[in-house]
């Protein structure tokens, strides 16, 4: 059997590669790829940033008060 990516067969890859999308598509082609994979990378970067989150403790939590306002305040006589 052997190895299954041998120098001939990525050759003869990349010649149907040619001959079905010709060369000014697979320039097009390349760049959605990498495209998708980046989109794909950093949602899985934003996935795990989320767990890490997730996992830290509470105990970091701030208390804010507001202002009374000026209409909830009674008149001063």
């Amino acid at each position: 059997m052997g190895d299954l990516f041998q120098p001939w067969h990525l050759i003869i890859l990349a010649g149907l590669a040619i001959l079905l999308f010709g060369g000014k598509k697979l320039p097009e082609l390349g760049k959605g790829l990498g495209e998708g994979l980046r989109g794909f990378k950093e949602g899985m970067k934003g996935i795990n940033d989320d767990v890490k989150a997730d996992a830290k403790p509470a105990d970091s939590s701030h208390v804010v008060t507001p202002k009374p306002d000026e209409a909830t305040k009674p008149p001063t006589a």
